[in-house]
């Protein structure tokens, strides 16, 4: 039997060291992409709604307040939205579903706030006429209460015990406008808001230690 020459056992050797290479470099590719493939999956599901941040994980920008309603201008059906900012590094889901991370400029998602359905009636204007003119049935009048008006006017406030109560009830904000509007009050100002226990707010028991 013949033996080949060195040089071509030599050859024969590298072209298989190559190819052996090859296959090794291929296969530690796709096993790359596999695993690459496999996270961007994991992390994909993983990844909260942006709307579901938790409270600290995102900033809302102040709604822009219209001068003459001191309410938001996008007040639409006692609804507004304002625009939140994920903190920086926060990676959250978008609405057309796609995962971003957040450097902390970019806006996120929208949030509803509540806003008030006033219809011209000042809040300010309303306690000086019935600081002043209670007497006389200004402030019912104002209002929208003509019939209340007049009779306080033809009775001098009932005889100013009528006006010491409609200044404390309107002061307090508890008598409002007739047609059933809020007060246009300050948006940063004396404004009162009315608590209620409901499906959402309960009252958490204690554990016992």
């Amino acid at each position: 039997m013949k033996v080949p020459p060195c040089h071509v056992i030599e050859g024969i050797m590298a072209s298989s060291r190559r190819r052996l290479l090859y296959v090794r470099s291929g296969a530690l590719s796709l096993l790359f992409y596999c695993v690459y493939s496999h996270l961007q999956l994991v992390l994909s599901e993983e990844a909260e709604n942006c709307q579901n941040l938790r409270l600290g994980q995102y900033k809302c920008n102040d709604p822009k307040i219209d001068e003459s309603t001191q309410e938001p201008e996008n007040c639409r059906d006692m609804t507004a939205w304002v625009e939140c900012l994920p903190a920086p590094n926060i990676s959250c889901r978008l609405s057309n579903g796609t995962v971003f991370r957040f450097s902390g400029d970019e806006v996120g998602f929208n949030k509803s706030i509540p806003c008030r359905n006033v219809s011209g009636y000042s809040y300010k204007v309303a306690v000086a006429l019935s600081l002043f003119l209670g007497w006389l049935g200004a402030d019912r009048f104002y209002l929208g209460y003509p019939a209340l008006g007049l009779l306080k006017f033809c009775t001098v406030g009932f005889c100013g015990i009528g006006t010491l109560i409609d200044f404390i009830l309107i002061a307090m904000q508890i008598v409002g406008p007739a047609d059933g509007s809020n007060y246009i009050v300050d948006y940063y100002g004396a404004r009162l808001t009315r608590l209620s226990i409901t499906n959402e707010t309960f009252r958490k028991p204690h554990h016992s230690l």
